[in-house]
């Protein structure tokens, strides 16, 4: 079978507001923080994302997430790099759309790419905008994954997607209440901030693993602790101003 650089395993109405959207995997990376794990990346399909993030419009993707771009928010990731790559190669037709959902054969070639492979759900994009069926086909040979979901408070919210993903917390208050949900918490602190009693720090950053190797971060698990992390990337002097909003949100 043809090894793809790229797959379209999902193309469709963005569960968090209908748009169109497409969830791409793709099978190489040179992220030195995950290793060589498969990217998914979620993206509007109609928007280059840039565009998307300046017009607001990255709700499809990211929700009500305080720390988009749009929002004025320290999200790290580039958009204008990677999320933008992989979208213009999508438009050139530079991915085999699949249904994997709706067709054996699609389901069998997706299955042939991600076998034995560790998974990264949400390279950009939150998993959250994706029916929870696609990914519960698509982990079905994966040796592993990681991933993590923004939108816990979202009213079209699948909680079924805390098998594979944690929740990300902006507060300790925050953690604690989806905690309370049989959600594991993945939640940014300040580098002077404390860590909480249930929370350990990531691996990553105490002890320089990647998450290939770590895998920590896969979702619901009874024994399985809670993770934290200091802030980061180039946009990481916003933090504080984004957790404005947050803490807001964790009053409700």
């Amino acid at each position: 079978m043809k090894r793809e650089k790229g797959l379209v395993i999902y193309r469709g109405a963005s569960i968090l507001d209908g748009a169109p959207i497409v969830a791409i995997a793709t099978f190489k990376t040179s992220n030195a923080k995950t290793g060589d794990m498969v990217q998914v990346w979620i993206i509007r399909e109609d928007l280059n994302p840039v565009e998307a993030s300046k017009l607001g419009e990255d709700a499809s993707i990211c929700g009500a997430c305080t720390h988009r771009h749009s929002l004025g928010g320290a999200c790290y990731v580039n958009i204008g790099q990677a999320p933008n790559s992989i979208w213009k190669a999508y438009q050139r037709g530079a991915y085999r759309v699949l249904d994997i959902l709706g067709n054996d054969e699609d389901a069998t070639i997706a299955a042939h790419h991600i076998h034995g492979r560790k998974v990264r759900l949400g390279a950009y994009g939150d998993p959250a905008a994706v029916p929870f069926e696609v990914f519960e086909e698509l982990l079905q040979g994966a040796s592993g994954w990681t991933g993590y979901t923004h939108q816990a408070r979202h009213k079209h919210f699948d909680p079924r997607l805390f098998r594979y993903c944690m929740a990300s917390a902006d507060t300790p208050r925050q953690a604690q209440k989806l905690q309370s949900r049989g959600a594991r918490t993945f939640r940014v602190k300040t580098a002077a901030a404390p860590r909480g009693s249930a929370e350990i720090e990531c691996l990553a950053d105490s002890k320089g693993m990647q998450c290939i190797d770590c895998g920590l971060c896969n979702g619901a698990s009874d024994t399985a602790p809670n993770i934290v992390i200091n802030v980061h990337g180039s946009r990481s002097n916003r933090f504080e101003a984004s957790l404005g909003g947050a803490q807001l949100i964790a009053r409700g």
